[in-house]
């Protein structure tokens, strides 16, 4: 803390490891009646976002690793929620995009994620959720790089 005085309860991760904490909990929980889990809902709004977008990139925004993700991203192929091809400027890369069965289960993923998104911010004015927002994202862009 910029004052020294350290507790953890004040310690702001603290409270975003707790938040995350029980958000994947009540996203898992949520997510299961839908043959779901919290690694395919990355995949699926990813892609329901941004279309088409590479094995990496989607990692990248999981903040996953890229064999991690790779797996992932076999799986629900195997399962016909997502096909994979080369990207036309770059074979090397492989692009992924969802089948109309992830599209169907983006879309029931996408109403379980909002009665959570709701519960979570019930009591919470847009303005304060834009505040949010905006303080996260200079936390994670002040976080991008790794220093020792």
């Amino acid at each position: 803390m910029k004052n020294n005085t350290f507790t953890f309860r004040t310690w702001p991760f603290y409270w975003l490891a707790r938040a995350a904490g029980r958000y994947l909990q009540n996203m898992e929980f949520a997510l299961k009646p839908a043959g779901l889990d919290i690694p395919q809902w990355r995949v699926l709004m990813t892609l329901h976002e941004e279309g088409c977008q590479s094995v990496s990139e989607i990692a990248d925004h999981a903040i996953a690793k890229l064999s991690t993700m790779t797996k992932i991203v076999q799986r629900m192929q195997a399962d016909g929620l997502v096909v994979c091809r080369p990207r036309d400027t770059d074979a090397r890369v492989t692009e992924v995009l969802l089948t109309p069965a992830g599209q169907e289960a983006g879309a029931r993923a996408w109403e379980t994620a909002s009665k959570v998104y709701q519960r979570a911010f019930h009591n919470m004015s847009d303005r304060e959720i834009e505040t949010l927002n905006r303080l996260l994202i200079k936390v994670a862009e002040n976080l991008s790089t790794t220093e020792a």
